[in-house]
């Protein structure tokens, strides 16, 4: 492997190459930095009949690299040599520590004035697109929107991460974290991404837009991880927040949130037998997509097939998802909503979805809305069947119904789940998936 590599070219001038050694361990207590790291985690592989991405074939990630294709890596250049080095082979790479996504060669975090190219800067950009001035009739365009593009074109070559196939990402220990990136899983087959925390994936540019409802909106990039037209993924025991940086932290400028995150985690454009088990997303906005637009039938038609189960939901306000097309299996869930936090819906009844919602738990604060668990945006049905909230069984649609008369679902999903290992009595779901869900938590 070459002693020097450029992983960004966009972004030559401000991260510069990096001088990579990458360590290649067998096993995982060879590099002296194992914390306790079980060696069975590294080739685990799904379980059979653990869920949609258990159908056609199974999903094996790297368990059946070779010693020279399991690396351990401590920052992002080490992260992507790792990737190229072993291309579609299997290998497995281990995240010992942090990895920063905005950072310099060296590993070390870098902020936002790093990227800013062409004269923007955010008080010239308020300055130019004040809607008092330039109004609220048309997008921004201009020198200023043009510096902004510009920026944040070079944020993006350091932000996204591609994996390729045969891979198993795997965190070693309690503390592996992924800060201020987005994982790439994008046009690739049989991927593993188990044990790690992935944090904060900001968009240091977002876009004023003032046509974007009544009175606009700022629009972000980026998620903290993405399935893009892939198959075979098993996304298992991780957990997704913003970190240090919440979106109701952050100023308002127009009058509307400065909003920096955009999803935590979607699986989109035609990606296909997806399992999605004992993960936390939390304290976070749009949440995870199922399906990004009505207009995608062509891709997504027949694909979006997606397992969620014994996964914790907390303090998200809305998309847990939201679903287009797909037959998606959401059981032994946990859903919670703190009094105080903000609270839209859960599941979002998108266009030909089949979602098939049972045997989940919600436990929801004083004063919030059992009607808004469910909300419709087209017409398709679903199964909703023995789920508990606040304790009780609790029949979702007819709650809905009941609570929103304008927006009327239907029972119904037309397919029955089978790929299930095991399923919980709801009121054991709370206990079980708070005590097991989540990073650093693999037995």
């Amino acid at each position: 492997m070459p002693a020097r590599i450029c992983h960004a070219r966009a972004i030559a001038l401000v991260l510069g190459c990096a001088s990579l050694a990458l360590a290649v361990s067998v096993p995982a207590q060879a590099t002296g930095r194992g914390h306790g790291h079980h060696p069975g985690i590294d080739r685990a592989v799904l379980a059979q009949g653990d869920g949609w991405a258990a159908a056609d074939g199974s999903t094996t990630g790297g368990a059946a690299a070779t010693p020279d294709h399991v690396y351990t890596v401590s920052n992002r250049a080490e992260l992507i040599a790792a990737f190229e080095e072993a291309g579609d082979a299997p290998k497995i790479i281990k995240i010992d520590g942090t990895v920063h996504g905005n950072s310099d060669a060296a590993g070390t975090p870098i902020d936002c004035a790093a990227y800013q190219t062409d004269g923007y800067t955010l008080d010239r950009y308020l300055a130019a697109y004040d809607p008092a001035t330039w109004g609220r009739d048309e997008v921004p365009s201009g020198p200023l929107e043009d510096a902004r593009l510009a920026s944040a074109e070079l944020q993006k070559a350091a932000v996204n991460v591609y994996v390729p196939s045969n891979t198993t990402l795997v965190g070693v220990g309690k503390d592996a974290t992924v800060i201020g990136a987005s994982l790439q899983i994008r046009n690739v087959s049989n991927v593993i991404v188990r044990n790690i925390s992935f944090e904060d994936t900001y968009d240091c540019f977002p876009q004023w837009d003032p046509t974007d409802g009544v009175t606009g909106h700022w629009n972000s990039e980026y998620d903290n991880l993405v399935v893009y037209g892939s198959d075979h993924v098993w996304v298992d025991h991780n957990t997704f927040s913003d970190g240090d940086r919440p979106d109701a932290g952050q100023p308002r400028y127009f009058d509307e949130l400065y909003q920096q995150h955009d999803g935590l985690f979607d699986i989109v454009k035609g990606a296909d037998l997806v399992t999605v088990s004992w993960n936390v997303l939390k304290n976070h906005d749009k949440t995870m997509l199922i399906g990004n637009s009505d207009g995608a039938g062509a891709t997504d038609s027949g694909k979006l097939r997606v397992t969620l189960h014994h996964n914790l939901f907390k303090d998200v306000n809305e998309r847990a998802p939201r679903v287009r097309f797909g037959q998606v299996d959401s059981y032994n869930n946990h859903f919670v909503a703190t009094t105080g936090s903000v609270y839209g819906y859960t599941y979002g009844i998108g266009s030909k979805s089949q979602l098939v919602a049972e045997h989940n738990a919600f436990s929801l604060g004083a004063g919030f809305d059992q009607a808004k668990i469910l909300k419709k945006w087209s017409e398709s049905s679903l199964t909703a069947a023995d789920n508990y909230v606040n304790g009780r069984r609790t029949d979702l649609i007819a709650v809905h119904n009941a609570g929103v008369p304008a927006e009327q679902l239907t029972a119904g999903a037309g397919w029955t789940p089978v790929l299930r290992t095991r399923i919980d009595h709801p009121r054991a779901v709370p206990g079980l998936v708070d005590r097991g869900a989540g990073a650093g938590r693999l037995r």
